[in-house]
């Protein structure tokens, strides 16, 4: 079987499985909207979706990203502090492609034209809670790990309220 992630919204929880085995689960942090696939709902699309690029790999835990580059600024709380209201991705970027036609790939439902990322935050936002602009996040020591254990071209599928979840066997 071929490594795989599952994010599923109602729960707030990023699996990464081989096949039907669950390896590793952490919280995560997605979009405050809910479940969205247009372009600027700021929610998270559903569907399957592939990790397109790694992005920050052997940088210092809370390094900042604008861009899909990095600032040179190491979050801390002072940081934050001086700049109220910044929308943080930091650590790693793991940034997601649609593989559905229509769902969340192509025309006004592109992930990857919508910049949707896994990717790390500060410290003290908080888990388990939707709270993103359509991003999943994580804390910065999760999304390290998961990002050492995942490569592009890993698959992943997003979950929303009342869907079903893949079928455990399933090949991706």
């Amino acid at each position: 079987m071929t490594a795989w992630l599952h994010v599923d919204l109602p729960t707030q929880t990023l699996t990464l499985r081989d096949g039907a085995r669950a390896l590793a689960s952490w919280p995560v942090s997605t979009g405050a909207a809910g479940p969205g696939e247009r372009d600027g709902s700021g929610g998270t699309p559903r569907g399957w979706h592939y990790i397109r690029a790694r992005i920050g790999a052997g940088m210092p835990a809370g390094t900042a990203f604008r861009g899909r580059r990095p600032t040179g600024e190491v979050w801390s709380p002072e940081l934050e502090a001086a700049q109220p209201g910044r929308d943080w991705v930091l650590t790693r970027i793991l940034w997601l492609c649609g593989l559905e036609p229509g769902r969340n790939r192509g025309g006004k439902v592109d992930t990857f034209r919508r910049y949707i990322y896994i990717h790390g935050t500060p410290e003290d936002q908080p888990m388990g809670e939707p709270r993103s602009h359509g991003c999943i996040r994580m804390r910065n020591a999760d999304v390290i790990e998961l990002f050492e254990r995942v490569a592009a071209g890993t698959r992943i599928h997003i979950t929303g309220p009342g869907e079903p979840a893949p079928e455990l066997g399933a090949e991706v």
